[in-house]
């Protein structure tokens, strides 16, 4: 829930926000206690406790939290695999953070956005995600050109799950790159590709 305007009565003296704390589940460990301690240790007045798991499964108190976020606040988790689904969500929502004018800061990383260390940090992820990225598309059109040569498309099993999802989203995400040819990169055809992939595509 967003905080009310004049709530100053939390507000941290050196960023004149608030510290805000993020939890999650994981598969393996169902409970919250653990981060919700190292939490209130690192000075977080508000916590946002996610009590579910799962790649496909919509994170509402991460949802609530970014909605709350004002400048000069702070998040706060205990671990980076606590916030994104996969590297380049993380780096998506390191981000907007930045954008926002929020601090962001890992506790068993010991990472800081508001270090040098921590942006150089933040930096080669940054520098990793876009590189997988390249990659992916690169294998992509390999993949292409070599079934091409052989007069088939394709040639890999109809299947779209979570890790295909991700992949559809990075190499639609290139203007270079068509909904046909994404297509056919996965064996399956262009309705298939606008059904799984649920931002606006023109192509």
């Amino acid at each position: 829930m967003p905080r009310h305007p004049n709530d100053d009565s939390t507000l941290d003296v050196l960023t004149g926000g608030l510290r805000i704390g993020y939890a999650r589940v994981s598969k393996q460990d169902q409970n919250l206690d653990l981060q919700i301690d190292a939490l209130k240790a690192a000075g977080c007045t508000r916590i946002y406790e996610e009590k579910v798991s799962g790649a496909n499964v919509q994170r509402i108190e991460q949802e609530n939290m970014v909605k709350a976020l004002r400048q000069g606040d702070t998040v706060v988790i205990w671990q980076l695999s606590r916030l994104g689904r996969n590297l380049a969500e993380l780096i998506s929502l390191v981000n907007q953070f930045e954008q926002m004018g929020v601090a962001f800061e890992v506790i068993t990383e010991k990472y800081d956005t508001t270090t040098a260390s921590g942006k150089l940090i933040f930096n080669v992820f940054a520098s990793l995600a876009a590189y997988e990225r390249e990659r992916l598309i690169e294998r992509t059109r390999a993949g292409l050109s070599s079934a091409r040569a052989r007069g088939r498309v394709g040639g890999r099993k109809p299947k779209i799950g979570e890790k295909e999802k991700r992949e559809i989203a990075i190499l639609l995400a290139n203007p270079d790159m068509t909904v046909k040819d994404v297509a056919s990169r996965f064996g399956v055809s262009r309705t298939t590709i606008y059904k799984h992939y649920t931002a606006p595509v023109a192509r």
